[in-house]
């Protein structure tokens, strides 16, 4: 069984990892900003631990305390995030270097902090949770797509460095998930872009987001792919899983770009 750090385990893909590896009998420690959401994952046998992926010390902090308490750490599962919507005119650039400091930079430093320890063990597992959008972009959300994009050049990167040391790095690519990652879609499009030239392609994406995602998968198929990821010997580089991630992946990697375009704004112009 592996020792495993879990991150934005308060809700959601987070959550459901966390539950999913602790009823296969691994140990883990999940780690959130909302310690008090996370008590199913103290009832089930694993530890909460603070953590705001902003506060390096945090970070720090959460690693210091599962090689202090385990003597090893085998699994890095990065899967904190936020989501950000609105026209790339209209995005303040301080909201855009938000997004990098949480989707990137913040794995990339838990990276740097479980990396002595894994190769000392010639062993280990990193997981970044990406998206469809790591390959894929919409209109609106430039700053989120650029960052899971930059998260998946970075674990590719940190996939042939670390290999040689026994330590495999696995994406996720989440399609349409039922979580409340998307709750706030509707407000910062309105927010950021509902009152200028971008108004009604953010009001119809606004609109969308309301009818809500029950056609979405549940976060369990996530959570499913994550676990086969940590237990193989050799895991696959990247897992596309969730409602409609097949799918538009081929299309995005088959169709010229302007006939993708025109697929997937047909309905908000």
């Amino acid at each position: 069984m592996k020792v495993c750090l879990v991150t934005g385990a308060s809700s959601g893909i987070g959550m459901a990892t966390a539950l999913g590896l602790l009823r296969a009998g691994h140990t883990v420690y999940g780690a959130a900003r909302r310690v008090h959401k996370m008590e199913a994952i103290r009832a089930a046998g694993g530890r909460a631990l603070q953590m705001d992926a902003r506060v390096h010390a945090d970070l720090d902090q959460a690693v210091d305390t599962v090689v202090a308490e385990q003597g090893r750490i085998d699994v890095l599962v990065n899967n904190a995030g936020t989501v950000l919507h609105g026209a790339i005119e209209d995005v303040p650039l301080s909201q855009a270097r938000d997004q990098f400091e949480v989707n990137l930079f913040a794995p990339a430093r838990l990276v740097q902090l479980v990396l002595p320890h894994m190769r000392a063990q010639r062993s280990g597992t990193i997981v970044n949770v990406s998206s469809i959008g790591g390959e894929i972009a919409l209109p609106l959300g430039s700053w989120y797509y650029a960052a899971k994009h930059a998260l998946e050049a970075f674990s590719d990167t940190l996939r042939m460095e670390v290999g040689p040391f026994g330590i495999n790095v696995v994406i996720i690519q989440p399609g349409i998930i039922k979580t409340e990652f998307e709750d706030q879609t509707a407000a910062q499009l309105r927010e950021f872009s509902g009152n200028g030239a971008y108004r009604h392609m953010a009001e119809a994406m606004a609109q969308s987001s309301e009818t809500g995602l029950s056609e979405g998968s549940d976060t369990d198929v996530v959570a499913q792919a994550i676990r086969q990821a940590i237990e193989s010997d050799r895991p696959e580089t990247r897992y596309a899983v969730g409602w409609m991630a097949d799918k538009l992946l081929e299309l995005n990697r088959t169709l010229p770009d302007r006939e993708f375009d025109e697929l997937v704004t047909r309905k908000i112009r």
